[in-house]
């Protein structure tokens, strides 16, 4: 009998590390930022189907960049913008957004991804949002053989003053690339699937609806007597701010009744599925409750979680997070950058060190500037 029970643990164990590594699969893909630039020859699908740089993509995946060719050099430029906006975003927070060497095969933002904690929803938010962002942009340039400008919004204007013209991001292949390429691998029918689903759509969604039209003049000296304006998206900047204020009011939620995903109109109703001929169902939405029955069901553009946070103060190798020790602060700061906080009660050390800047910049007709190189003293604070 102990002998039966032994041999049944050591099955268990194996299959359980491998359920996280495969629930993890879909990661991947963001190791395309630390990889080198691969020839831009966009008619050679062979060399990009073989390509070195295709090697985190699942078949499917690849199947979907060697249909559109162009497509893996705007990928690698979404990865790399997804973090280097998530840096940016949390700059001053305990969790900075720190990424590590995913030689081994891990995923490069780390061991968080295994938890439901808001952290996690806004990385699959903002790498969505990113390829979303860079495959429109891509179409627009020209760099994408399988899209181009979106001429779709080409209407008659309501204004005389200006006319529709130029080159319009495709927002619209970049959300349904995006969707197609990030969501091939969030299979299964369990919480953290549809979380993962809800926040992927959130990410796109912050990039695709909140487009503007831009518009540039034309005529003598200026004058403006022609204006052609055309749709154009936000910076991704502004998606990283958004996304950041969908973050620090990201709502903690568990599964709606069975915790199946149900079609709804604009009302919020479920809807019954249509017979065959009769129109398309929109894309299913999953029903989510907050744990606070004081909050509002989430919406589309809001983030979702169901495990909370961390404190982040000190090391924990479970989420590969090295702590707060040795973290610049704010000693002057009540916030979270400020030393109170980020050092979670623990002190903070501070030093003197010097600086060369520049100062007295004089302007000088035409056309340079000259200053001078000032030496001046700073005081760093680092937590204890």
């Amino acid at each position: 009998m102990q002998l039966t029970l032994l041999v049944l643990v050591l099955l268990i164990i194996p299959l359980k590390g491998q359920g996280k590594k495969s629930k993890l699969k879909g990661t991947r893909w963001w190791s395309l930022a630390n990889i080198g630039q691969p020839s831009n020859d966009l008619h050679s699908n062979t060399q990009l189907y073989n390509s070195p740089s295709l090697l985190p993509l699942t078949k499917r995946q690849r199947r979907l960049v060697s249909k559109n060719p162009g497509t893996i050099l705007a990928l690698m430029s979404g990865a790399r913008m997804a973090i280097e906006e998530c840096k940016y975003q949390f700059r001053n927070r305990r969790w900075n957004c720190p990424t590590h060497d995913n030689s081994h095969g891990g995923p490069i933002f780390g061991k968080i991804l295994q938890k439901g904690c808001r952290e996690t929803s806004f990385i699959y938010a903002i790498t969505t949002a990113a390829v979303t962002h860079s495959i429109a942009r891509a179409c627009a340039d020209g760099s994408i053989l399988t899209c181009n400008c979106d001429y779709s919004m080409r209407e008659p204007s309501a204004k005389a003053d200006w006319d529709w013209g130029g080159c319009s991001d495709n927002a619209k292949f970049g959300h349904k690339f995006s969707r197609k390429f990030v969501d091939v691998l969030e299979k299964g029918k369990d919480f953290r699937y549809m979380l993962n689903l809800h926040n992927n759509e959130a990410g796109r969604v912050h990039v695709s609806k909140v487009m503007k039209r831009e518009c540039k003049c034309h005529g003598m000296s200026g004058s403006c007597t022609i204006k052609t304006c055309w749709m154009r998206l936000p910076t991704f900047r502004n998606v990283g701010d958004k996304l950041k204020d969908r973050f620090d009011g990201a709502t903690k939620v568990v599964s709606g009744n069975d915790g199946r995903r149900l079609p709804k109109d604009n009302n919020g109703s479920v809807r019954r599925k249509k017979k065959k001929g009769k129109g398309k169902l929109r894309r299913n939405k999953f029903r989510f409750e907050p744990v606070n029955f004081n909050h509002k069901p989430p919406g589309r553009r809001d983030l979702v979680y169901f495990e909370d946070s961390p404190t982040f103060c000190d090391k924990d190798t479970s989420i590969d997070f090295e702590g707060t020790k040795g973290r610049q602060c704010n000693a002057t700061s009540i916030g979270i950058e400020g030393c109170d906080l980020m050092c979670c009660g623990r002190g903070y050390t501070s030093s003197e060190y010097t600086v060369k800047e520049r100062c007295s910049c004089i302007f000088h007709w035409c056309c340079h500037v000259k200053c001078e190189i000032c030496t001046r003293k700073k005081i760093r604070h680092m937590c204890n």
